[in-house]
């Protein structure tokens, strides 16, 4: 079975699978004159690049959203990111552009180690990190004059959406967070799909992994985890062929995509293997929304993580007939309206 379980992990990355630095801002933010998301550009709002870093000095990447009518005083905001392996100029772009034509401000950014952000070497997934760079989108959106410090979100999108969980039980400024067609990355890596996998198994894919960093110590190239096909042969599970549909096709391919045109490094799973993202879910005292398709074969994730939650201002909303990678770019299919609602009650 060597990699079984890594091969569980980069199908769900496709939606599928202590230095003191210098405490950020943003550098002078970048207009983007050409447009590369995979979905139209809205002409009710602005939209620039900017950078920033997290507590670990990484460099980070995003696209801040901002509505062309800007109400007077001072906004919401939320930051988003997500799918795992996904860049900003996908699924967290269209859903920061689409809040930002509901009046918040918004910012997509793509996480350590992947997109345009910073991060060596590349195709690296840290579930410390990873949840960092959540905190510094927060940390980047209080230094924003137009943005009230007090009233910030967050949306984790697929395996974004736990380390959204987790970000919000660690950062108490993260005020609301909504989960969409979550993943819990750290338990599909150590256990396989729906907990499949045997305590042998998992150790034979540790001895696997760590094998394979011996090698790379001794000099060998950096492994890859597989992803998915060139081209589907229709034995595909069918949540293969909603992954490929998305990230291979122009519906939503992007060239800095690792779902699209890459390979996580294979021994990423290592430390999601042993660091549970979920562990302090029960802590979170801010309101959480989770949202999930009906007909996707990872919606366990996202009902076994709202039973972790405590407290009365959590709801599990579950799209009917909808898939996992549906909530990804259907904009008739993604509740709107109902995350627009979510986050102007809750940000207050």
């Amino acid at each position: 079975m060597k990699m079984r379980t890594f091969y569980a992990l980069s199908m769900a990355t496709l939606g599928l699978v202590f230095a003191q630095p210098e405490r950020v801002i943003a550098q002078e933010s970048e207009s983007n004159t050409l447009w590369d998301k995979v979905f139209a550009q809205s002409d009710l709002v602005e939209v620039k690049k900017v950078r920033f870093k997290n507590r670990f000095g990484i460099e980070l990447v995003g696209d801040l959203y901002e509505p062309k009518n800007k109400p007077e005083g001072k906004m919401q905001a939320i930051a988003v990111s997500g799918p795992f392996g996904a860049v900003k100029e996908q699924s967290s772009g269209l859903y920061a552009q689409t809040l930002a034509e509901r009046g918040f401000v918004t910012l997509a950014f793509d996480p350590s180690f992947t997109g345009e952000s910073g991060g060596e070497v590349r195709d690296v997934a840290s579930p410390d990190i990873n949840t960092d760079d959540f905190s510094a989108a927060v940390d980047y959106l209080t230094t924003l004059p137009e943005v009230d410090e007090n009233k910030i979100g967050i949306v984790g999108i697929c395996g974004w959406g736990g380390f959204a969980l987790n970000a919000a039980a660690q950062d108490t400024r993260i005020k609301a967070t909504v989960t969409s067609t979550m993943y819990d990355m750290t338990r599909v890596t150590a256990h396989g799909y729906n907990d499949s996998m045997s305590a042998e198994d998992l150790y034979k894919m540790r001895e696997d992994l760590n094998n394979q960093r011996t090698k790379e110590a001794q000099g060998a190239p950096i492994a890859g985890a597989p992803g998915l096909p060139d081209k589907l042969t229709g034995d595909e599970p069918q949540f293969v062929q909603d992954y490929f549909n998305y990230y291979k096709t122009e519906i939503g391919f992007h060239p800095r995509s690792i779902n699209s045109n890459g390979h996580w490094n294979v021994t990423s799973a290592l430390s999601l293997i042993t660091q549970p993202i979920l562990a302090y879910a029960d802590t979170i005292k801010s309101p959480v929304l989770m949202i999930h398709g009906e007909k996707a074969h990872s919606r366990y994730f996202s009902e076994d993580a709202f039973k972790k939650l405590t407290g009365d201002n959590k709801e599990l909303m579950i799209i009917p007939n909808a898939n996992h990678t549906d909530l990804y770019y259907k904009t008739d299919v993604i509740p709107f309206d109902k995350i627009e609602q979510f986050f102007k009650t809750n940000l207050k």
